[in-house]
């Protein structure tokens, strides 16, 4: 089962689901979302800034085994280790970002990430934040600048924060930015009714991109 990879990053979820795995439908994690498009002074997109914020559960499972000072605070320190393990592990999955540049109403052009930069995980109020950012490997400047932030496997479900997910850092001032956010009512049902088995035998392998939360900026 390819998900198994992440390793430490979904260890805990995936013990859990191996002990009781007729309890469990896509997805398995949650995740609030809010992000920062980073822009240079030639009004080129540089990269994206990310805070991702576990749900509770995933967050409890996650700390396990993890030593600290004070019990029930976890510094940035003593967290270093597993936000490491985090941002290797998402590589394979391409960070759950994926990015495109072009003409509007044109077929938009890929754009690739350097690895993961300046990234930490924090915890507070009982979940873990994990902060990050993706450099482009070539800055891109275009009229129409796509982003899709999801999980191809919908083992992940990314939800943006509902005040101000999105903000453009350094853009210029022409930039206008939309926002779409996914269906999820409909998400998990159709999650749940394929099988955790199709899922794990590859044959849903992009499901996911149904539920894209998607940021355009238009620079005229």
């Amino acid at each position: 089962m390819t998900r198994r990879s992440l390793t430490v990053f979904l260890a805990a979820v995936f013990a859990l689901c191996l002990t009781v795995p007729s309890a469990w439908a896509h997805p398995h994690v949650w995740v609030t979302a809010t992000s920062e498009l980073v822009y240079a002074p030639d009004g080129s997109l540089t990269g994206v800034r990310h805070a991702w914020t576990f749900d509770d559960m995933f967050s409890t499972y996650a700390l396990q085994g993890i030593e600290t000072r004070t019990k029930g605070v976890y510094t940035r320190e003593e967290l270093a280790p597993l936000a490491q393990t985090n941002v290797e592990s998402l590589r394979e999955f391409g960070f759950f970002t994926f990015a495109r540049a072009g003409e509007p109403g044109s077929r938009n052009r890929k754009q690739k990430f350097e690895d993961p930069v300046d990234y930490y995980l924090d915890y507070k109020d009982g979940a873990l934040t994990l902060h990050f950012t993706l450099p482009l490997k070539t800055p891109v400047k275009s009229p129409q600048l796509v982003v899709d932030i999801y999980d191809p496997t919908y083992f992940v479900d990314f939800s943006l924060a509902k005040t101000d997910p999105i903000k453009l850092v350094g853009a210029p001032a022409n930039c206008k930015m939309t926002i779409e956010r996914p269906n999820d009512g409909s998400a998990q049902a159709q999650a749940q009714s394929i099988g955790e088995q199709n899922f794990l035998d590859g044959s849903n392998a992009n499901f996911g991109a149904m539920f894209a939360n998607k940021i355009t900026v238009d620079c005229p």
